[in-house]
């Protein structure tokens, strides 16, 4: 059976909600989501299945931004790159900040891509009262795109209704992939980015940008327990103590919390084992960063 089938890619300026939306929209988490620009890093393809036998493919992207490292530049390029082939691509922006000029640039590059478009104004539970949305819309409805969706990715708001219209949009086509298929990402990779995710979530400064997190090795006992072990990449010494904490306290907790989120996903239980280690420049370490699938994109 055949119904509405193609590819989707969620593009924007960084920290406008494309994660959250991804996970909003599939109804299963598969993507880090924090409240610190440039959480997403590498490209994530996230297929939901329609009951028509139709299929949206969607893909996360990392955020636009001025890249300073070899890391953020691969970033930039996936972006870029994601729009290659593409049946639609999504502008976001965050209506909570209102449209900026890293947005304008963003619905720039789509543009000169030439990709089918629609634009949302998303995180719209932040705005009071909504009636602050109609300048918005005026102001992005000269950028070269026709339709403008407000959203709220966090409680689903109008979510139901960016779907219809998204899948309006796609071609008629068989599903490009099995209907329980979720998504492309591999299970280490999936677990390091929610490792990584608490520890945005408990740390600031100069930490989210300066860390990642490697899975050394994950085996399977024959009681079903997954047994894994991850290290925490650090730029400094000093980073090295925050993310450890007072006693081990904030690391006993980011591994808590990962391990919860690994056994609802995995369903099975989860003993989890994270060391931190201190490897200088690895933002700029091209060996380290095609190891996190971070140098250039991966899936591609």
């Amino acid at each position: 059976m055949s119904g509405k089938a193609g590819f989707v890619t969620l593009f924007g300026w960084t920290n406008v909600g494309k994660s959250t939306l991804l996970n909003r929209l599939l109804g299963e988490k598969i993507a880090a989501v924090a409240d610190v620009p440039q959480t997403t890093r590498t490209r994530i393809l996230g297929a939901l299945s329609l009951p028509d036998g139709g299929q949206v493919v969607f893909v996360d992207t990392p955020g636009l931004h001025e890249p300073k490292h070899a890391m953020n530049r691969a970033m930039v390029d996936t972006a870029r790159r994601a729009l290659e082939g593409v049946d639609l691509a999504l502008l976001l922006v965050d209506a909570a900040h209102g449209p900026g000029e890293g947005d304008r640039r963003s619905a720039q590059v789509l543009e000169r891509a030439g990709v089918a478009r629609m634009g949302i104004l998303n995180k719209i539970d932040r705005v009071h009262p909504k009636t602050k949305l109609l300048p918005m819309l005026e102001e992005v409805q000269g950028w070269g795109i026709e339709e403008w969706i407000p959203v709220s990715a966090l409680t689903g708001e109008n979510c139901d209704v960016l779907l219809q219209e998204v899948a309006k949009r796609l071609p008629e086509g068989e599903a490009p992939f099995a209907p329980d298929f979720l998504t492309d990402q591999p299970e280490r990779a999936l677990a390091s980015e929610w490792i990584r995710e608490k520890i945005l979530h408990h740390t600031r400064q100069e930490i989210p940008h300066a860390t990642a997190v490697t899975v050394d090795s994950w085996n399977t006992r024959e009681d079903g327990l997954l047994e894994i072990e991850a290290t925490i990449l650090v730029e400094r010494e000093g980073q090295k103590a925050i993310v450890i904490g007072k006693g081990g306290a904030l690391l006993k907790q980011v591994g808590t919390e990962a391990r919860a989120d690994l056994e609802r996903f995995f369903e099975t239980k989860v003993m989890l084992r994270l060391w931190v280690r201190v490897a200088e420049d690895w933002r700029e370490d091209r060996r380290t960063l095609r190891e996190l699938g971070l140098e250039g994109d991966r899936h591609q």
